[in-house]
């Protein structure tokens, strides 16, 4: 397709030079030029041509006469370039102090200073020198002054001055006109300095942007609505607080399960019950169903019923084993407690299956190995060896694969596996 424009591009250029000779061949017009005696005439399309020849001759000369001085500026301009490009290696390689002097020799070229200063100044916080990472910030301010202002907060929440970064970007967070790098640093700093509210306020503009990824924004979210919820003062700010989370916050089982421990802190046991069971009615969550068996003793056969209902379509999951256990611990059932915390202990071992299975033990009077399954859990959170029960007390073929989930088509038949 472009070599046919190209064909109707030539065959009208062409026609115009066709027409445009034909209508200059009839009258080429006169030019005359006198100056001093001196005396010069011809056509106006050979006074064009002179000129343009002219032109070509005057530029041709001066470039002739910078080319020495483009030379020496040429060859600075690619030295620095090569620096740039050597010191941006160095700190993705580690080598901070190199880095850091590559890039501040290439910022002696003009055009190269802003982010060569940005990047030694990274270079120079990685390495612990935050003055002068500050020094060359407050250089790069001068040509990059955004990207100068993030960078700086960043070294400033490095260096444990939270507060100062919040100082920093609070007039531009103000005003809207934050960077995402802005906004992210400004959560992080907010939450470090247990600024809460000024941290949720830097969600929306981060999600907008895009600039995190999906992942690492959940994250980010789920950091500053947990820290939030668990240093509510009160019940009622607790409460004051969750009312006004949007209703996605209020769906991620992180936030739900900081809301239900934080609540039931404060003896409001049915509304942390109602959110996590409403949270299971939507999704299931170890996580959740987990804190749902941990929380207080109101109703227990009512739940241990409805529990072990759950059991029948999620028989491998190790949080439902252990909210299983933990409630028959407290019931006394000491026989059907074992065999929860047994399967849940062979499917997915943890301190709390074993904080658990001492406490089962510790029911019946066995002192002696409450006190090991007290010591296995501390050392499982500690990520040391734990030690291993008797043989003889547990079952000596424990079956540790996942149980199959029965498969039915929509007439309940059953599914033949492949």
């Amino acid at each position: 397709m472009r070599l046919w424009r190209w064909i109707l591009l030539l065959i009208a250029v062409a026609a115009v030079a066709a027409f445009g000779w034909h209508w200059v061949a009839d009258d080429p017009g006169y030019v005359l030029v006198r100056l001093r005696g001196w005396r010069a005439e011809t056509t106006v399309v050979a006074a064009l041509v002179i000129l343009l020849l002219a032109w070509a001759l005057i530029t041709l000369l001066w470039r002739l006469a910078r080319w020495p001085f483009g030379a020496i500026s040429r060859r600075h301009r690619r030295v620095s370039q090569q620096r740039l490009g050597e010191g941006l290696v160095a700190l993705m390689e580690g080598r901070h102090g190199d880095a850091e002097r590559d890039l501040q020799r290439a910022s002696r070229f003009e055009a190269l200073r802003g982010p060569a200063l940005l990047a030694a100044a990274e270079a120079a916080s990685r390495r612990g020198e935050h003055g002068r990472a500050l020094e060359a910030l407050a250089e790069a301010g001068q040509s990059a002054p955004r990207a100068a202002r993030v960078l700086r907060a960043r070294v400033l929440r490095r260096d444990g001055k939270p507060a100062e970064v919040l100082a920093l970007l609070a007039p531009e967070a103000d005003s809207g006109s934050l960077t995402p790098g802005g906004w992210r640093e400004l959560a992080l700093a907010a939450l470090a300095a247990g600024d809460y509210r000024r941290a949720r306020t830097a969600l929306e503009p981060l999600q907008k942007s895009g600039a995190l990824g999906s992942r690492g924004y959940a994250e980010l979210e789920a950091a500053v609505l947990v820290a939030s919820i668990r240093n509510a003062a009160d019940g009622e700010a607790l409460n004051t607080l969750w009312s006004q989370l949007p209703k996605s916050q209020r769906r991620l089982p992180a936030v739900i399960d900081a809301y239900a421990r934080r609540a039931a802190g404060f003896g409001l046991v049915l509304p942390a019950m109602d959110e996590l069971e409403s949270a299971l009615r939507r999704e299931w969550s170890p996580l959740l169903v987990e804190t749902w068996g941990a929380l207080g003793n109101e109703d227990l056969d009512a739940r241990l019923r409805r529990a072990e209902g759950w059991l029948d379509a999620h028989p491998n999951d190790a949080g439902l084993l252990l909210a299983l256990g933990r409630m028959c611990v407290r019931q006394k059932l000491w026989g059907k407690a074992q065999q929860y915390l047994d399967r849940a202990l062979a499917l997915q071992p943890g301190a709390g299956v074993w904080e658990a299975l001492g406490d089962a033990y510790a029911g019946q009077g066995d002192a002696v190995l409450a006190q090991r399954c007290y010591r296995n859990a501390l050392a499982f959170a500690r990520g040391d060896a734990v030690e291993p029960l008797p043989a003889g007390l547990r079952p000596t073929r424990l079956d540790t694969r996942p149980i199959a989930v029965e498969e039915r088509d929509e007439h309940g038949v059953p599914r033949l596996r492949e």
